[in-house]
């Protein structure tokens, strides 16, 4: 009878547990189906942004080429001061094409570029010298003074054109081949302190890349900042007018002010982040944010220079690529904690 009754009770208890099992049955296929849906949504996004770079990029292409050869063109036959400003204002809107168009061109098709606008604008200048009205005749003796002030006001053997570069070199052992004049910024060093002033990098293209344990100054107004396959450095910046783009970093804290920031394959970094538009991260992991605390003297005349709205700050709204749940906060990023702001910037 005890048997019966113990065999009796074993067959409640499985079928109570048969009945549970049952139960958690849909629970699974409707998470199963909501972490496939995730994923396909995932796909989706990534397809539609690199469609939406593959046409920016043929846009870019077609417009640059349609661009350089009007200025070629104008450059052939200017025989006024007109024309010739008119082909100075069609290679200022061919640069700035290039410098919206940083981000999603390849490596080569932004040298190219670059290296492009560098020569059209060597020609410009080569045919401003060609116009300016020539000298009258003097005697011997002006000439002398003349030439005597010449010296005076600029360094001999030095052309006009490279006066402006002159003011802001760039370091060979630090800087590398970077691609152009207008292109500034440190790569390959380790455990260094590195800064650059307002006159060296005003409205200029800043890249950083492949450094490892150093703090990068940058006190101005640079136009784009990139950042590349570095690691455990500081990097504080003053307002950049457009877009900041971090790629392959880790270990780093950085303040940036920008139009634009996006973040690519980096991990554990602290960003102290003011940013007029939205930050959007992809492929990264522990990014954390707080607003951006970083000054210097001149700071606010270079954020006037920027054009950056300083009363807009949308640090903490920050869009992750990887992640479409509306309803649950991305494991991506996060807001640093106010205790952990107390950063020494000197």
């Amino acid at each position: 009878m005890e048997s019966v009754s113990c065999s009796a009770a074993a067959v409640r208890t499985g079928d109570m547990e048969s009945q549970r099992d049952l139960s958690l049955v849909p629970e699974r296929l409707q998470r199963r189906e909501q972490e496939r849906q995730l994923e396909v949504e995932r796909r989706k996004q990534k397809r539609q942004n690199q469609e939406a770079e593959k046409e920016n990029s043929h846009f870019f292409a077609a417009t640059f080429a349609r661009e350089r050869a009007a200025v070629e063109e104008l450059l052939e036959r200017a025989e006024s001061v007109e024309r010739l400003e008119e082909a100075a204002s069609r290679l200022q809107g061919l640069q700035k094409l290039l410098n919206d168009s940083v981000f999603f061109l390849a490596a080569y098709d932004l040298r190219q570029g670059q290296q492009a606008v560098a020569r059209l604008q060597a020609a410009l200048d080569e045919r401003r010298r060609e116009l300016q009205p020539k000298k009258r005749f003097a005697f011997k003796t002006r000439r002398k003074d003349a030439a005597s002030s010449t010296k005076v006001d600029a360094a001999p053997g030095i052309p006009p054109a490279v006066e402006s570069i002159r003011d802001s070199p760039l370091p060979k052992k630090a800087e590398g081949d970077l691609g152009s004049s207008w292109v500034c910024g440190f790569s390959n060093l380790e455990s260094q302190v590195l800064e650059k002033r307002a006159s060296e990098l005003h409205q200029r293209d800043v890249l950083l890349t492949e450094l490892s344990n150093c703090t990068v100054k940058l006190y101005g107004n640079p136009n784009t900042l990139r950042l590349t396959r570095t690691h455990s450095c500081k990097l504080l910046c003053g307002p950049v007018s457009t877009s900041v783009f971090l790629e392959d970093c880790s270990d780093c804290v950085l303040a940036v002010a920008c139009q634009q920031l996006r973040i690519h394959s980096t991990k554990d970094t602290r960003i102290f982040l003011q940013v007029t538009s939205r930050a959007i991260v992809e492929d990264c992991s522990g990014i954390q944010f707080a607003p951006y605390t970083w000054s210097y003297p001149e700071i606010d005349k270079d954020f006037e220079s920027s054009g950056l709205d300083r009363s807009k700050n949308n640090w903490n709204d920050v869009d992750d690529f990887n992640w479409l749940a509306r309803d649950m906060a991305s494991p991506n990023w996060s807001i640093l904690p106010e205790e952990e702001r107390n950063i020494q910037w000197d």
